[in-house]
């Protein structure tokens, strides 16, 4: 995932939703600059409002997952 990565706690099973997702859509949390990843969806109602609005977009999911605002 990266060096910026925060892992939630191994058996808090909901709160690795978000974390799979965004692995799946080859999002990685790299350290650049000292300033971290930027912005990642911490919530699991965040990563599916960012990717429904990039399948009525037809733009990949990474690139929605990482945008700060939804459109």
């Amino acid at each position: 995932m990266g060096s910026a990565f925060a892992a939630p706690p191994r058996r808090d099973i909901a709160a690795w939703r978000t974390p799979s997702v965004l692995l799946h859509a080859d999002v990685r949390f790299p350290m650049d600059c000292g300033c971290g990843p930027g912005y990642r969806p911490r919530t699991l109602h965040e990563t599916r409002e960012r990717m429904a609005c990039a399948r009525r977009a037809g733009e990949p999911f990474a690139r929605a997952l990482v945008r700060a605002e939804v459109p």
